[in-house]
């Protein structure tokens, strides 16, 4: 497919020339080098003269292309095609309203190859990194089907719903994490700066200090002299996890496994894996891709490792001829209900239909288990921070406390 041959990243040249008309033009395209370029722009009838890479800005720079602008991308091209806006002009608008600096080179590379008679498909699968296989599988099957600008519809509506969803999945784990963070940091603060003074007060008091207020003392010393080494132990450790998840299939395997049996948050990232597999194919089977060949697509935009590879155990079982549901059901993944919905889309002949409903429920399930976790945690943190201080508190004038009952 072209996606894969032309996966080598592009860079942006700026260049000048003469039209069919002998009039000066000028601008930028994406190529892979100028030789290509040029023979881009001779196909478009124009007799390139210049032709240089674009330099790259000491500071700032274009932003990152995110996610979410491919998402708004999405819908905004998906409304302008179902409009009857041609696709190079539709291109051209939204590249031009665009904010980010990126996304309009992006915008422009894609458009050439569009404008040099390339399909919509293999313009954007030159571009792997933003446009992954789902995406175009979709469009090459809204080509083939002659429904470009119904399927472009369907992309931008599964783009903002896993979107949607990967934001709620975020804010799920950021609160456990801040919690961990805040708390550590509120610790190493006191450790470090306020424990030391009351330690040396302490140093002429004359009497054994109380356990608790030992035990926070040396604490204290430890924090004092290897504060360094916690702190790099921490981040090298942050650091190892990220990296053994880029690079480690086993790991992300291990962690992915871990995570959907964690409490609370287990029962979050089951529900957000089941709505995107469905929320997926019931997005390839309404733009007419083959339920195998939909499959493969899915297991890579599940977001789970574990669900991923059960999703590619699925395919090849349906490949043989058993139906998606038993599927399912031998996967030990997926809640009855969601079994006996495919069950009856298959009997039916409408397995797009039910697994919409399907990812609306668990979209709405995802949201209303986000809310809740972060009502409970609103607390939680109270708790926490107030029983370190407090505790610290108590452990650091308990000592005064003693002392002052001596006197009197």
């Amino acid at each position: 497919m072209a996606a894969t041959a032309a996966a080598k990243k592009q860079d942006i040249f700026t260049w000048e020339g003469r039209d069919k008309k002998g009039q000066k033009v000028k601008g930028e395209v994406g190529g892979q080098n100028i030789s290509i370029v040029k023979a881009s722009l001779r196909r478009q009838g124009i007799n390139p003269t210049k032709v240089r890479k674009k330099a790259k800005p000491l500071f700032g720079g274009k932003r990152r292309i995110k996610a979410k602008d491919i998402a708004i991308f999405s819908r905004m091209l998906a409304t302008m095609m179902s409009s009857g806006v041609p696709l190079v002009q539709a291109f051209d608008i939204i590249g031009r309203g665009h904010e980010n600096k990126g996304m309009q080179d992006l915008l422009v590379a894609i458009k050439t190859d569009v404008e040099g008679g390339s399909n919509l498909s293999d313009a954007l699968g030159k571009h792997p990194y933003h446009f992954d296989e789902l995406f175009v599988n979709l469009v090459q099957a809204g080509e083939h089907a002659g429904i470009l600008d119904d399927v472009l519809d369907k992309i931008a509506t599964y783009k903002e719903k896993t979107e949607s969803i990967k934001g709620k999945i975020k804010k799920a784990l950021f609160y456990p994490t801040a919690v961990l963070v805040v708390a550590f940091m509120i610790t190493a603060i006191l450790m470090i700066f306020v424990v030391p003074e009351f330690a040396k007060m302490f140093s002429g008091f004359g009497a054994d200090l109380p356990a608790i207020t030992k035990f926070v003392v040396n604490l204290s010393d430890i924090f004092q002299n290897y504060w360094l080494a916690i702190f790099g132990g921490i981040i090298g450790a942050v650091v190892a996890v990220m990296q053994a998840k880029k690079r480690s299939k086993k790991f992300n395997h291990f962690l992915d496994r871990v995570l959907l049996k964690v409490p609370i948050i287990g029962t979050i990232l089951n529900k957000a894996a089941i709505a995107r597999f469905s929320r997926t194919l019931a997005t390839m089977f309404a733009a007419g891709v083959p339920l195998v060949e939909a499959m493969t697509s899915v297991s890579g935009a599940v977001g789970n490792v574990v669900y991923g590879e059960a999703t590619i155990k699925m395919r090849d079982e349906v490949a043989t001829g058993t139906q998606l549901n038993v599927s399912m059901n031998k996967s030990n993944l997926f809640p009855n209900m969601v079994i006996q919905m495919t069950a009856i889309g298959e009997e039916a002949g409408s397995v797009d239909s039910m697994l919409g409903k399907v990812a609306d429920f668990y979209e709405e399930e995802v949201d209303n288990a986000v809310d809740s976790l972060s009502s409970l945690l609103e607390p939680f943190i109270m708790v926490i921070l107030g029983t370190l201080v407090g505790g610290l508190v108590v452990a650091m004038y308990m000592p005064i406390f003693q002392m002052g009952k001596v006197v009197g």
